[in-house]
C-alpha cells in the first residue's frame, strides 16, 4: 500500500486560509478538457484549478452581474463562472480567488459541527451559501450561526457551524476566528483596507463569527488567526470553558432549541412527494433541452429525492455525466462514475416486464426518447485512495492518505497510518478507526470494528449516496476510556415529592436503569430534577423517551446541561446569562433570542417557555436549594451551597445576569441572594422595570449589540424584593365538591402587586392571549385588547373595600371607595403611569425602590385607572410600609407582576425578602463625536429578521 502524508494546515472554513500543501488542495480530478486541480502545466493537463476547487469556464452575460469576490460590477460581455456552485468572478481575480467551492469545502472543515435550522422564513437581501442564489422563496437559517440556505440545498451544506464547546476529547486549542462569507450589510468596512466589503447583490465578504470582524476574502490572510471575542469580550462565555459530552445529541437538543413541527430540511425539496412536470424526461417539441431526473443512491432512490438537470437533446453520455455529478456537488474523476436507468414501476399483471432494465446507460434509447430518471453510481475499483486524519493527535500533518484493498481492515489501517504520524512507538492497541459523518444537521460517530473491511464499507457508502461519500471521514484516534457522564433536566414533574418518590415516579413512567441512573438534585417546588447517567445510549433513550411522556396529565420535558469550567475562564471575563421570553413583546422575543444565540455563546442563551430559568442556573454552576429567594417569577429559589466561596470567585465571577422580555414583571436574579451578580431587564413591550431602569418604554427593533453593549456598560443599582405568602381558608366549594384547604405557597415581588380591578383586565387579556397567541404579535393589538376589556369592565362595581381587610404594620387600615388595590415597589405601573404621583405629602416619605417600603395605592375603577394611565390623575394614597396583611373575604382577581390569577378567600403577607437585589440601570448616552469609527461588529449585524408570514 502506497501512502503520502500532507503538511498540517487550518481549514479556511475552520480557522485560516488555505495555504500551500494543505487539503485545501484538492487532488487530481482528471482532463479531458476540464481544468483540474493539482494538474501541472504538462502534456495531457488541461489546465489547473485553484486550490479553492473551483471549475471555472467563460461565460457569456445577458444581465448586470457583479464578481463574488471583490463585489464590483463586471464590465463587458464575459465573465468567469463556477459550474459547480455559480461563482462568479472577473478574469483579473481569478488568481485571487480563495473561497472555496462547495464541492471542496466539506474537505475543508476544521472541525465538523452541525446546524440548527430554524423554520422556514422569508430573508430579503440574502443568499445561499451552496448555490450563491438569492433567498427569493422562503429559505432556512442556522439559529446559531449566520448560514441562511434554500431548503434543497441543506443536504449539501458543509457542517462549519460554530463550536460552542469542547466535548472532552482534547484540550482546546487558542480560539481562532470562525469565517463566514457574505451576507454582510453594503457599508460594511474591511478592516484590513478599509474598503467596503459587503455587497447587497452577490455573497462576497466575510465576518467572524465570534468578534465580529468583516474582511474581503483575500484580505482575511492578512489578519492575526487568533479572535479576541470582539467588543463582547467581556460577556461571551468561551468555548473552551464549556464541556458537554454529547455523542450523538443534536445540537437542537444541546443548545435547548425548540424543533418546530415543520419538516426536515430536504425533505420535501428534491421531490419526495413523487410528482414530476409534466413531459419530464422526454424532449419538448419547441425546445432542444433534455430535463432528467438524478438519484445519488439507494436511499435517494428509497426517499424519492432526486435532482433535476436540463441537457442538450443531442447531449453525450459524457456530458450527461459530468452535469449529474455537478448536481451533487462531485467533482471527481466522471471516468469512475455511470448512469444506470431506473426501473419503471412494473403495471399489474405484467409479469414479462419484471426485470427488464430500462434505456442502456446512454442519454438517449432508441426513437430519441429519454428516461424519466436515472441514478448514478460509482465503478467498483480493485483499490481506492482513503484520506485517515489523525483527530486530536498531536502531529504534523493534517491527514495520511493510503491505499484501500480487499484486504485492509480497520485495524491493518490503523497499523500502516501510525508511522506515518510519527506514532510508530505506541502499539495499535492505544488507537481506533472512527467513522463520521458530516451531516448539515448532525454529526454522528461510530467507532468501527477491528475485523471491519474498509473496501466494502466505502463500497456500501457509495451505493447508499455518493453525497454521503463527500461528506464522510475518517479519524485515527486514540482508544481512550472516556467516563460517560450526562446531565438531564427533567421538568414537569408533580411538585412537593422527596428524591425516592421522583426516582419511583421516573422509573414508572420510562423505565430508568438504577445502576446508569441516579437523582442528583432536586427541586421539589418547581417539579424538576436532575439525572446524571452513566451511559450514552441510556442518555439519548431517557432524553427522546421523557419529552413523549406525561405525569398525571402533564407532559414532561428534559434538557441536556453542559458543564461549565470555572477554573478555565480569563480574569476579564464576566459572563452574561440572558434568559429570552419569546411570547413576550408581540413575539419579538423570538427573534432576539436568535440574535443573542449568534452575539454570545448560545449555551449563554435560555428560553423561559422551555423550562424556565432553572436550567440557566445549574447549566452556570449557580446552585439552586430550597427556601431561599425566587427568581422570574416562578418560585425559583437561589442559594450558595457547598464551602464558602472567595469574594471574588463565585460561580462566575462578578457575573451579569440579563432578562429579556421577562415572563412577569419580575427582575430578580442571584445577585440577590448571592451577592456576586446584577440583573438587567432589558424591555419588550408594557415592561415597566425596563423603564426605571433607563432600558425604555418597549423594544423597536434596536440592534442587540447595542443592548449588550448598554449592558456591559451599566451601573449597579439596589432594588428591594418582596415575598407574598398566599394562605387560603377555603378553596374549591359548590354542592357536589368536597372544600379542600390549599396548602400555603409562596410568590416572589419585585414591581407590584395588584388586588381588585387591575388583576381582573390582566387576567382577561392574559386568557385572551392563551386562547389565541398568534394574534398577540402587535403592540398596538394588544393595547386595543386592554382597552376591549377596559370598556366592559367600564360600568363594573363590585365593592373591593368590602370584600377585603388591610394590615399595615399590624395596624388595621381604613380603606376608601375603591376597586383596586395596588401594592407598588417601582415608580412605573401600567405601562409607565405614576400612579403614586409627584405631589409632597407630610405623611409619607419619598418612594423609592430601596428603600424598604412598598407604597400602598386605591384606584376606583376602569375610569380612574385611564386618568392616571393618560397623566390626568394620580391613585388614592392609603399607606406606606414594610409589613402588609390582607384578608380576602371572596375569590378575588390578583396579579403579581404582570402575572394574574384567582385567589381563594383566605391570607395575603407581603413581607421583604432578605437582602436587595443588585440591577442593572442603564447609562445615560452621552453623544457621539463626529467622525468617531464605529465598531465594526455593529456594522456586521443585522437586526432581527420578521416574522417569515
Amino acid at each position: 500500500m502506497a501512502a503520502a502524508a500532507e503538511p498540517r494546515a487550518r481549514a479556511w472554513l475552520g480557522g485560516g486560509s488555505p495555504r500551500s500543501g494543505s487539503p485545501a488542495r484538492s487532488p487530481e480530478l482528471g482532463g479531458r478538457g476540464r481544468a483540474r486541480a493539482g494538474a501541472g502545466p504538462g502534456p495531457g493537463a488541461g489546465g489547473s484549478l485553484p486550490p479553492s476547487g473551483h471549475s471555472f469556464r467563460k461565460a457569456t452575460l445577458t444581465k448586470p452581474t457583479f464578481c463574488h469576490l471583490c463585489s464590483d460590477f463586471i464590465w463587458g460581455l464575459a465573465g468567469f463562472l463556477c459550474d459547480v456552485c455559480n461563482f462568479m468572478s472577473h478574469e483579473k481575480c481569478l488568481k485571487h480567488v480563495k473561497t472555496p467551492c462547495a464541492s471542496v469545502a466539506p474537505s475543508l472543515v476544521r472541525v465538523p459541527v452541525a446546524h440548527c435550522f430554524g423554520p422556514r422564513g422569508l430573508y430579503k437581501r440574502k443568499f445561499c451559501a451552496v448555490c450563491r442564489k438569492g433567498l427569493e422563496a422562503p429559505a432556512l437559517r442556522c439559529e446559531v450561526c449566520e448560514l441562511h440556505v434554500h431548503p434543497e440545498c441543506v443536504p449539501f451544506a458543509c457542517s462549519d457551524c460554530r463550536q460552542c464547546h469542547h466535548d472532552g476529547h482534547r484540550d482546546h486549542d487558542a480560539q481562532h476566528h470562525h469565517w463566514r462569507e457574505g451576507n454582510l450589510p453594503s457599508g460594511a468596512r474591511c478592516e484590513v483596507c478599509r474598503k467596503t466589503c459587503g455587497s447587497s447583490d452577490v455573497l462576497a465578504g466575510v465576518r467572524c463569527e465570534w468578534c465580529g470582524v468583516q474582511a474581503h476574502s483575500v484580505c482575511s490572510a492578512a489578519l492575526a488567526p487568533e479572535c479576541t471575542f470582539g467588543r463582547l469580550h467581556t460577556l461571551v462565555l468561551p468555548p473552551a470553558c464549556v464541556r458537554l459530552l454529547s455523542r450523538n445529541f443534536s445540537k437542537m437538543h444541546c443548545f435547548r432549541i425548540s424543533e418546530s413541527a415543520v419538516p426536515e430540511p430536504g425533505d420535501e425539496d428534491d421531490g419526495v412527494d413523487g410528482s414530476t412536470p409534466a413531459g419530464l424526461g422526454r424532449e419538448a417539441p419547441e425546445s432542444s433541452k433534455l430535463t432528467l431526473k438524478i438519484f445519488d443512491g439507494n436511499d435517494a432512490l428509497q426517499r424519492n429525492h432526486f435532482r433535476i438537470i436540463s441537457i442538450p437533446r443531442l447531449a453525450r453520455s459524457e456530458e450527461v455525466l459530468e452535469a449529474a455529478l455537478r448536481a451533487y456537488y462531485v467533482l471527481e474523476d466522471p471516468r469512475d462514475f455511470e448512469l444506470q436507468p431506473v426501473p419503471a414501476p412494473v403495471p399489474a399483471g405484467d409479469s414479462g416486464a419484471r426485470g427488464r432494465p430500462r434505456g442502456s446507460g446512454a442519454a438517449e434509447e432508441e426513437g430519441g426518447r429519454g428516461p424519466e430518471a436515472w441514478i448514478v453510481r460509482a465503478m467498483p475499483h480493485a483499490q481506492e485512495l482513503l484520506r485517515i486524519y489523525p483527530a486530536w493527535l498531536k502531529v504534523g500533518v493534517a491527514y495520511v492518505s493510503i491505499r484501500v484493498t480487499p484486504q485492509s481492515t480497520a485495524r491493518t489501517v490503523v497499523l500502516e497510518v501510525l508511522p506515518l504520524l510519527g506514532r510508530q512507538a505506541e502499539g495499535p492497541e492505544g488507537f481506533q478507526l472512527v467513522e463520521v459523518l458530516m451531516g448539515s444537521r448532525q454529526v454522528q460517530r461510530t467507532v468501527l470494528q477491528d475485523a471491519e473491511p474498509l473496501l466494502a464499507r466505502l463500497r456500501d457508502i457509495r451505493q447508499t449516496s455518493l453525497r454521503q461519500m463527500s461528506q464522510t471521514r475518517f479519524y485515527v484516534a486514540e482508544n481512550r476510556v472516556v467516563a460517560p457522564h450526562v446531565s438531564l433536566f427533567v421538568g414537569g414533574l408533580p411538585p412537593g415529592l422527596s428524591a425516592q418518590e421522583y426516582a419511583s415516579l421516573l422509573d414508572e413512567a420510562v423505565a430508568t436503569k438504577a445502576g446508569l441512573v441516579s437523582v442528583s438534585r432536586v427541586y421539589s417546588s418547581q417539579g424538576a430534577v436532575v439525572l446524571d447517567v452513566a451511559c450514552f445510549a441510556e442518555a439519548e433513550r431517557l432524553y427522546m423517551l421523557v419529552r413523549d411522556t406525561a405525569v398525571h396529565g402533564r407532559p414532561l420535558m428534559a434538557l441536556v446541561l453542559p458543564d461549565v469550567l470555572h477554573s478555565k475562564l480569563p480574569p476579564d471575563c464576566c459572563p452574561l446569562l440572558v434568559f429570552v421570553n419569546p411570547k413576550s413583546g408581540g413575539l419579538k422575543g423570538r427573534d432576539l433570542l436568535c440574535s443573542f444565540r449568534k452575539l454570545l455563546n448560545p449555551h449563554q442563551v435560555f428560553e423561559l417557555t422551555n423550562g424556565g430559568p432553572l436550567p440557566g442556573c445549574l447549566a452556570s454552576g449557580c446552585w439552586c436549594a430550597e427556601g431561599t429567594a425566587p427568581w422570574a417569577g416562578c418560585s425559583l429559589p437561589w442559594r450558595r451551597c457547598g464551602p464558602a466561596w472567595p469574594a471574588r470567585s463565585p460561580p462566575w465571577p462578578s457575573c451579569r445576569w440579563a432578562q429579556v422580555g421577562p415572563a412577569r414583571e419580575s427582575g430578580m436574579g442571584p445577585g440577590g441572594a448571592g451577592g456576586g451578580g446584577s440583573v438587567s431587564s432589558c424591555p419588550c413591550p408594557g415592561n415597566d422595570l425596563g423603564r426605571v431602569l433607563r432600558w425604555g418604554a418597549g423594544y423597536s427593533g434596536e440592534d442587540p449589540l447595542s443592548v449588550l453593549v448598554s449592558v456591559d456598560e451599566a451601573d449597579a443599582v439596589l432594588m428591594d424584593r418582596w415575598t407574598i405568602l398566599l394562605d387560603a381558608h377555603e378553596a374549591g366549594g359548590g354542592e357536589t365538591s368536597v372544600a379542600d384547604v390549599e396548602p400555603p405557597k409562596i410568590v416572589q415581588m419585585s414591581n407590584y402587586c395588584g388586588i381588585g380591578i387591575d388583576a381582573e383586565l390582566s387576567l382577561d387579556f392574559h386568557q385572551a392571549r392563551e386562547e389565541e397567541p398568534g394574534k398577540f404579535t402587535s403592540r398596538f393589538h394588544n393595547k386595543g385588547v386592554y382597552v376591549r376589556v377596559g370598556l366592559q369592565k367600564i360600568s363594573h362595581a363590585r365593592g373591593l373595600h368590602k370584600e377585603i381587610r388591610l394590615q399595615v404594620e399590624q395596624q388595621e387600615v381604613e380603606l376608601p371607595s375603591i376597586e383596586g388595590l395596588i401594592f407598588i415597589n417601582i415608580p412605573s405601573w401600567g405601562s409607565g403611569a405614576d400612579l403614586w404621583g409627584s405631589d409632597s405629602d407630610s405623611r409619607f416619605e419619598k418612594p423609592r425602590m430601596d428603600d424598604g417600603l412598598l407604597e400602598v395605592v386605591g384606584v376606583t375603577g376602569v375610569m380612574h385607572m385611564g386618568q392616571v394611565q393618560g397623566g390626568l390623575r394620580s391613585g388614592i394614597r392609603i399607606a406606606q410600609g414594610s409589613y402588609f396583611r390582607v384578608t380576602l373575604l371572596k375569590a378575588t382577581p390578583v396579579q403579581v407582576d404582570g402575572e394574574p390569577w384567582v385567589q381563594a378567600p383566605g391570607h395575603m403577607i407581603i413581607s421583604a425578602a432578605g437582602p436587595k437585589v443588585h440591577m442593572l440601570r442603564k447609562t445615560k448616552q452621552k453623544p457621539r463625536k463626529a467622525g468617531a469609527p464605529k465598531d465594526a461588529r455593529t456594522d456586521g449585524v443585522p437586526a432581527p429578521e420578521g416574522d417569515p408570514k
